[in-house]
C-alpha cells in the first residue's frame, strides 16, 4: 500500500512538474523578450522594440510632485515604439548600456521579471501569448541620478 501511495504522490508531483514547470526554452524565450526591449531602447531599434512588446502593453511610473502628491504616467506599446524610434537610447555609450535581467517567477505562461537599466528599473509581467512570450506590463522606477 506505501508503495502504491509513494507511486501517486511521485506521479502527481512529475505530472504537476510537466505542465506547469517551466522549460529552459522558456526561460531563454522570456530573458531574450527582456532583452529585446533593452537592446531595442540602446540600439534606437523601433521593429526589436516592437517584439517584445504585447500591442496592449501598459508601461507605467508612479511620480510624486514637489507637493506631495501622486500621480500614474502612463505609456502605450505605441508610444514606447515611438519612443525608441526618436533614438534617445543611442546616445547611451556600449560600456554604460546595462541590460542586467532576472526572472523572479514563472508559472505556466506567466513570468515576472525586473530587468535593471543604466537609468531605471522596469519590474515587468511577460505572458506567453500566441505561443511567444511578450511582456505585458511594465512599473518602473527611475534610478537617482549620479
Amino acid at each position: 500500500m506505501r508503495r502504491v501511495l509513494l507511486f501517486c504522490s511521485l506521479f502527481l508531483v512529475a505530472s504537476a512538474i510537466s505542465i506547469f514547470g517551466q522549460s529552459d526554452a522558456d526561460r531563454e524565450a522570456i530573458k531574450r523578450t527582456a532583452l529585446n526591449y533593452a537592446e531595442g531602447w540602446y540600439e534606437g531599434n523601433p521593429d526589436k522594440m516592437e517584439s517584445s512588446l504585447s500591442p496592449d502593453l501598459a508601461k507605467r511610473i508612479a511620480r510624486t510632485n514637489p507637493q506631495g502628491q501622486s500621480s500614474l504616467g502612463q505609456m502605450t506599446a505605441m508610444a514606447l515604439v515611438q519612443g525608441t524610434r526618436g533614438g534617445s537610447g543611442k546616445n547611451t555609450p556600449k560600456a554604460e548600456q546595462q541590460k542586467d535581467v532576472t526572472i523572479h517567477d514563472i508559472f505556466g505562461g506567466a513570468a515576472t521579471v525586473k530587468l535593471e537599466m543604466r537609468d531605471w528599473i522596469d519590474y515587468m509581467h511577460i505572458a506567453k501569448m500566441n505561443g511567444r512570450w511578450v511582456i505585458v506590463n511594465v512599473l518602473w522606477e527611475n534610478k537617482p541620478k549620479k
